[in-house]
């Protein structure tokens, strides 16, 4: 009985500490979402300067935070932007681990959780490297660092298969944003109660354009990466960067990377509607 009693008391404080730590997450959840979508704008304002011919560059992620920095007052934006990121790491955690979304524990919400975890992860190296920045010691936006991680992949047993399975995993990646944004149902996920019926118009159609470029160039980064496998060539692999750069360089490529690039500014400014109407974990 007493040991019933221990147990009984342990859930209790666990569930209290959840609910004690839930509105922290929310608010954390939502800088992050609101981070995130400053850095995918900035890529886009970025690639369609170029695109136009008015000057910018085609780069990643980690370039649009050194392009933070480099602005007034950039290191202290640039923490902010840090911070938000991190936060987006928690949130990316405890939808893994709290499973506010009902995903469940069959197979197919057990791979969209893990899929959070790896989420997380990536936007925890990019923290860190927005860290860097802030501190003096890191920088640059190119594409080396996928080029460096399919190296260290290929250089595996089986590295090959590995860097192969990647690119699949890449381009299931891309068509699942692509079906998002042609059935809306990120909808879902928002508090339509909350929203004008302008709002809610603006966010289906910035979400579906935004998804829509998201996904094409995540299957075009899986593409490179199975090209990469197939020659056993590392720097055939390619990022965000490299992607928006073949682009441009495609027939009638500036409308094709113009295009691309308003759909990542269109994502990123759907990236601060979430942050501001998505449904969190509830309290």
């Amino acid at each position: 009985m007493t040991q019933n009693a221990s147990v009984q008391r342990a859930q209790n404080q666990a569930e209290q500490a959840s609910q004690e730590a839930s509105p922290w997450i929310d608010r954390l959840g939502r800088f992050g979402y609101t981070a995130k979508g400053v850095v995918y704008a900035i890529v886009g304002v970025l690639a369609f300067q170029v695109a136009i011919g008015s000057g910018g560059r085609t780069t990643g992620s980690s370039g649009a935070l050194q392009t933070i920095a480099n602005q007034p007052f950039g290191q202290v934006l640039l923490g902010l932007v840090a911070i938000g990121l991190a936060g987006y790491v928690v949130w990316r955690f405890a939808e893994a681990i709290a499973d506010p979304e009902n995903k469940g524990t069959d197979a197919k919400g057990i791979a969209t959780r893990i899929g959070y975890v790896v989420s997380g992860i990536l936007y925890g190296f990019l923290a860190f490297t927005a860290v860097q920045i802030v501190m003096g010691n890191g920088g640059g936006g190119g594409g080396s660092s996928t080029e460096s991680f399919t190296a260290r992949l290929m250089s595996q047993p089986f590295g090959q298969w590995l860097v192969g399975i990647v690119g699949i995993i890449t381009i299931a990646a891309g068509f699942e944003q692509l079906q998002r944004a042609y059935k809306a149902s990120f909808r879902k996920k928002f508090k339509l109660q909350d929203m004008s019926p302008t709002e809610q118009t603006w966010a289906t159609r910035l979400g579906r354009f935004g998804l829509a470029a998201r996904g094409v160039v995540w299957t075009m980064i899986g593409v490179f990466f199975i090209v990469a496998a197939y020659q056993a060539q590392p720097q055939e692999a390619e990022g965000l960067a490299q992607v928006l750069q073949t682009l441009v360089q495609q027939p009638f490529g500036p409308w094709l990377l113009g295009i691309v690039a308003l759909g990542l500014v269109a994502y990123g400014i759907f990236m601060v509607i979430q942050a501001r109407y998505r449904r969190m974990i509830e309290t």
